[in-house]
């Protein structure tokens, strides 16, 4: 294996992680590097195995005959390498990486993750508010909190809870809210021009979203939440986004009625992450609190 000494690991990572991603920006992004320093490395790399490993196009790098040989070979490798990386670390319960929506992260997650601490004092947990879905296989992550209809990439997932939407409002406009036709003389608040949830939703009172006033528009739903919140309409919004808020009475839930959505909350870790003890704590942890935030829901829309 002197052959290697000749070739960094981090060149081979760059032929490996643009081969498997397809592009010089996905490659880059997912090392956790600039596009232009990727490029250098790529450079270097096909500069100390004397040859081409892609072509420079104009639609971009395609990889060459040779380079589609050993691709799968070299994901294989470093896989087998994050493996490693991932067992010796399994033996450190200090440590848990946590890739997490940032709605989900700042809106339900963080008013409970003090529990954790009080019950896990040795375990150091690091939260990454993403809105990408990360790659575990290929990542330092070891768990993702995601939401879909599926886990999308990932070894291993369980899923957490389906996610429900209802209509809210302040407690000002919730007077003016006796019946489900009531909804369409108020403001709707739309997340991007989106009017997520409400289709499924009007569809069982026997309404449908062209009655739909407009409304102001926001850049996330988090925002959408504070205006509803504030009095200038009504949102579309889900459990773990308005729980808190409903409990404090910042906003009200003029109807029982919950909608799936069809989308869902999952845990997902690698193959190799799942056996560390810190994830099978967080795990255990995370189900019972969604369980009290579910019962405590399902009370609360009886």
């Amino acid at each position: 294996m002197q052959n290697l000494n000749a070739v960094p690991l981090s060149a081979l990572r760059a032929v490996e992680a643009i081969a498997r991603n397809g592009t010089l920006g996905r490659a880059a992004e997912e090392l956790g590097i600039t596009a232009g320093a990727l490029s250098q490395r790529l450079a270097k790399a096909e500069r100390i195995l004397g040859q081409p490993l892609f072509r420079r196009r104009t639609d971009g790098l395609k990889p060459t005959a040779i380079c589609l040989r050993v691709a799968p070979r070299l994901t294989r490798a470093m896989t087998d390498l994050s493996a490693v990386v991932s067992d010796i670390r399994a033996q450190d319960n200090q440590t848990l990486t946590v890739s997490v929506a940032p709605i989900f992260a700042s809106r339900w997650l963080i008013w409970r993750i003090r529990r954790f601490y009080d019950q896990n004092p040795d375990v150091s947990l690091r939260v990454l508010p993403k809105i990408e879905v990360v790659d575990l296989d290929h990542s330092e992550v070891d768990v993702g909190i995601r939401v879909g209809d599926d886990p999308a990439i990932g070894a291993d997932a369980v899923k957490l809870l389906d996610q429900r939407v209802f209509p809210v409002c302040s407690p000002d406009i919730a007077q003016g809210i006796r019946t489900p036709e009531n909804l369409l003389a108020f403001p709707v608040i739309r997340e991007n021009e989106d009017l997520y949830g409400w289709a499924g939703w009007l569809s069982g009172q026997g309404l449908e979203t062209k009655d739909l006033k407009p409304g102001p528009t926001y850049a996330d739903a988090s925002l959408c939440l504070d205006a509803a919140m504030t009095g200038q309409g009504v949102f579309m919004a889900w459990e773990t986004l308005a729980c808190d808020a409903l409990e404090r009475g910042q906003i009200v839930s003029p109807f029982n009625h919950r909608s799936e959505t069809g989308a869902a909350y999952w845990f997902a870790t690698s193959q190799h992450a799942r056996r560390k003890p810190s994830v099978v704590k967080f795990r255990e942890w995370l189900k019972a609190e969604l369980a009290c935030s579910i019962d405590h829901w399902s009370n609360s829309s009886a």
